[in-house]
């Protein structure tokens, strides 16, 4: 490393010190000066995982300047994010382009793109540490910063819609050594009320997929009352069964309507599952060496919020080493998107990470349903691995 040049502890302190907008240039002009980069990108993609867009930084660095939009489908950034894979290509005599995956823990945050003089296995090595600490930086900065968050809004974004996103966890994936989870939501025209939440604690995976009556402000208004519910009992403590009684009791309480849903509290010693279902979908499961996806079949319990004697049953169901777990909401079976053939998709997407299985799932419902979806469609795809060691 050349005089100025920075060691990664002191590029992630460089880009702490800087304003939470301007961190990505930190980490350009570091590339810039150890390796006379021509030019340094960033690009994330759309809420919709359907177009980049690009952060290109200035050589002066500071804020990154917006720049175009590109469509993601059938491009090399595309396949950089599906293979997770550094991509080198020559650009011009004597330049080399290197795009890099920026990834947390299994979430595609975007790529990093380069243009370099040269390009060796040191220089791609740390180009590639580079990405892996820009990922970090933007964890930690879209925390204190709408830059990230309005690049990703490349479509008007309703109110219902901005209330159902903040709803999500801010990561759709999750890569753990018991298991690898990923989820993803098509949003209807008119917002069905759909969401998910994962949440991981020293010994256990919690898990839960919702879909809150009605459509527009008013199912985002009930998510968020029982997701508020759900979270708040998880967070105090409680299992499934409760966080069940408490989701009741909240959209009782309040008469706003009702809900159906999966909670489930996976032990991550033993691959036991203890699970309820609130009047929901049963999922699906492709275990190792099967021909074919099934249904789990679960007992059903009423939706949350109806008014009627009701009680919660606690579930078991035990995963074995090379399970996949698949959660849905009814938008992925129900009305158009029923002409899609789920069970099969399951079966042929799986060698595939489950990022890229969600994708290929919620492809499959946009397309049969032509864009124009009358409920949202989730899916929740858990890879269960086994337990550690």
């Amino acid at each position: 490393m050349g005089e100025g040049d920075l060691e990664l502890g002191e590029l992630l302190a460089a880009a702490e010190a800087a304003p939470p907008g301007e961190s990505v240039g930190v980490i350009a002009d570091d590339l810039r000066k150890r390796f006379r980069a021509e030019r340094v990108s960033f690009l994330f993609a759309d809420l919709l995982g359907q177009r980049l867009l690009r952060l290109a930084v200035s050589a002066e660095g500071g804020a990154p300047d917006r720049a175009e939009q590109i469509d993601l489908q059938g491009s090399v950034y595309d396949t950089v994010l599906r293979s997770q894979r550094q991509h080198v290509e020559p650009d011009g005599p004597g330049r080399q382009r290197v795009i890099s995956p920026v990834t947390n823990r299994g979430d595609c945050i975007g790529v990093l793109e380069v243009t370099l003089p040269y390009a060796d296995g040191g220089v791609l090595a740390q180009v590639a540490d580079a990405a892996h600490a820009l990922a970090y930086v933007i964890v930690t900065d879209r925390r204190f910063t709408d830059l990230y968050h309005v690049g990703r809004r490349t479509t008007r974004t309703s109110l219902a819609a901005e209330i159902q996103h903040q709803l999500l966890p801010s990561a759709s994936c999750c890569e753990a050594p018991q298991f690898t989870l990923a989820a993803g939501l098509v949003p209807a025209d008119d917002i069905g009320g759909d969401t998910y939440d994962y949440t991981l604690d020293r010994d256990t995976l919690h898990l839960s997929i919702t879909d809150a009556m009605g459509h527009d402000t008013e199912s985002a208004l009930l998510a968020t009352l029982l997701m508020g519910a759900l979270r708040g009992a998880r967070r105090s403590g409680c299992d499934a069964l409760q966080q069940a009684h408490r989701a009741h009791e909240a959209l009782l309480n309040h008469k706003r309507g009702l809900a159906t849903g999966q909670l489930l509290c996976v032990r991550l010693e033993t691959g036991v599952c203890e699970l309820v279902n609130a009047g929901h979908p049963w999922p699906l499961r492709l275990r190792k060496g099967a021909a074919e996806a099934e249904e789990v079949t679960l007992a059903v319990n009423l939706p949350f919020g109806v008014a009627a004697p009701t009680s919660y049953r606690l579930q078991e169901l035990r995963l074995c080493p090379g399970d996949r777990l698949v959660l849905l909401t009814d938008g992925m079976q129900d009305r158009g998107a029923a002409a899609a053939d789920l069970a099969s998709l399951v079966r042929d997407t799986r060698d595939c990470h489950p990022r890229e299985a969600v994708r290929a799932l919620t492809s499959a419902v946009w397309d049969v349903c032509e864009g124009n979806l009358k409920d949202d469609a989730t899916v929740v795809i858990l890879d269960w691995h086994g337990p550690r060691g």
